[in-house]
């Protein structure tokens, strides 16, 4: 397997997009705030001292994740999907250790997440990597959330 974790290009915004979009409409439904953060990923992400990787499998863009700055030393994980024909070859779990391994090399105190326990591989895996449950705050932007998970990272 050829697999690369690959850090943003402009080239690849459209795709960032495209892996999105996919997975959030087979298992909900594309959001206001997603498509804010989806449609100018440059600016809503990057921009905002944000990262998005993506992985490379025999050269095609498979999957993605992004980070978004939730403050000092913490960041938000999110906008991961890998594109369905990929999905089963372990590409979001080595995204995933990619992630965890950036915070710790730029000495983050803490990533968090927020998913659906209707994801039941998702919430497997992100416990396997040491994520724990959190109480989850109201109001929160995305609708389909109703689990925030965080690692510590200290």
């Amino acid at each position: 397997m050829s697999l690369r974790i690959i850090p943003f290009t402009s080239e690849y915004s459209e795709r960032f997009k495209e892996l999105n979009v996919e997975w959030l409409e087979k298992y909900f439904y594309v959001e206001p705030k997603d498509t804010q953060l989806l449609d100018n990923s440059e600016a809503n992400i990057i921009d905002k001292d944000g990262f998005i990787y993506f992985a490379q499998y025999n050269n095609e863009i498979a999957g993605c994740f992004a980070l978004l700055k939730l403050g000092s030393g913490e960041y938000e994980l999110g906008k991961m999907a890998v594109e369905a024909k990929f999905q089963g070859l372990k590409i979001g779990q080595a995204l995933l250790s990619f992630a965890i391994d950036l915070a710790k090399g730029n000495s983050w105190n803490k990533l968090v997440l927020y998913s659906n326990t209707k994801l039941v591989n998702a919430i497997y895996i992100y416990k396997k990597f040491g994520f724990k449950e959190v109480p989850i705050e109201k109001n929160l932007p995305y609708a389909r959330s109703d689990i925030k998970m965080e690692l510590l990272l200290n």
